[in-house]
């Protein structure tokens, strides 16, 4: 299985934060990521960016970016 989704690293911590827990993930289970370091990273391009049959992606984007207001 893979997915991808966006985590805070706290180095205080030495952690990772996830926006919500992982569906299907048992707790303290091993799980491989990848680290894209570049600062304007934005997942909504990247989706957009896919190409992949989707329901409206553009009301989707739209939807989301106006719950981030």
């Amino acid at each position: 299985m893979s997915r991808a989704l966006v985590a805070e690293y706290d180095a205080a911590e030495n952690t990772l934060r996830l926006v919500e827990p992982l569906k299907g993930v048992s707790d303290r289970a091993k799980v491989r990521v990848s680290i894209e370091t570049d600062e304007t990273f934005d997942p909504l391009a990247k989706l957009a960016s896919l190409n992949a049959p989707t329901a409206d992606i553009e009301q989707m984007i739209a939807e989301t970016l106006a719950g981030r207001r």
